[in-house]
């Protein structure tokens, strides 16, 4: 049985960890709250822009326009956001395995874009073929770095040199949930083309011509979903960090409790030993 020295260094070292734990628990449900607001002030928009693609892609022609161009997949990239840090349950490793499977169905030879040092550390180490890499992205998450990154993956796409471009990150659903995302970045396709008769019966009068406001919106359409699944993501993290840390500090609630009674019962053996060997001492002393 440990004594009562040792239950009282790992008992206190416990209290420490529970500390931290609850201190770590406050921290992302502050940067939670944050995050939530962000991607549900932006998902009216990114649902509202797609809905106007999709009416616009139902009228007119874009088979024209380079990032609609719908080519033999030969090369493709799979662009996967994880977080910068651990300490947040299963998020990072979900996603990690999902994609694993996926890279195993596509070709193991796939180039990776990954956002976020877990992806990085884990795809790197296996010598996976990780082109790029984007660190601490999430340190000051803003829209001007995520168009950066759809410039540079528009750009692989438009010389040729990849035929094909998704994305897989954690939709933000709730606090406990999140869900494993694939979407295609490039070419650019309407998710949800406007079936109306009347829609497309219509005759629209376009300031500018329809083609040229395609050319306008189509990239703008693009930086707004990728801005939209690094705001998931993020919001998706923060949930998770936040679930993982509550759990933690409960479990070490729970092992200080069972600390506590293994203590008091050390020293309640202690204190009886004690008066067993003051109650011998002195029978023996009075035999004398």
């Amino acid at each position: 049985m440990a004594t009562l020295k040792e239950i009282r260094i790992r008992l206190n070292a416990v209290k420490n960890i529970q500390k931290i734990t609850k201190a770590m628990k406050m921290v992302s449900a502050a940067k939670m709250r944050k995050a939530q607001d962000r991607i549900l002030s932006t998902r009216p928009y990114a649902y509202k822009l797609s809905e106007l693609m999709s009416q616009l892609v139902a009228l007119a022609n874009i088979s024209g326009h380079p990032l609609t161009q719908q080519r033999d997949i030969k090369k493709r990239i799979v662009v996967l956001i994880t977080s910068d840090r651990g300490l947040c349950g299963a998020f990072n490793s979900n996603i990690i395995k999902y994609t694993v499977n996926h890279l195993n169905n596509v070709g193991t030879d796939t180039a990776l874009v990954t956002l976020g040092k877990k992806g990085y550390d884990f795809f790197s180490k296996r010598k996976y073929n990780v082109i790029k890499n984007y660190p601490d992205i999430f340190h000051n998450l803003n829209i001007q770095s995520s168009n950066e990154i759809v410039s540079y993956l528009k750009e692989l796409f438009l010389t040729g040199e990849y035929d094909y471009i998704e994305v897989i990150f954690n939709e933000f659903k709730s606090i406990i949930k999140q869900n494993i995302v694939t979407e295609t970045l490039l070419p650019f396709s309407s998710k949800t083309v406007n079936n109306d008769k009347k829609m497309q019966n219509a005759s629209f009068i376009y300031e500018p011509e329809a083609k040229q406001i395609l050319k306008e919106l189509i990239p703008k359409e693009l930086n707004i979903q990728f801005w939209k699944a690094l705001l998931e993501s993020n919001a998706s993290e923060q949930g998770a960090r936040m679930t993982a840390m509550d759990a933690a500090s409960n479990n070490a609630g729970d092992l200080i409790q069972g600390l506590n009674l293994s203590y008091n019962r050390a020293r309640q053996e202690s204190i009886t030993n004690e008066l067993l060997e003051i109650v011998s001492g002195a029978e023996a002393l009075r035999k004398e």
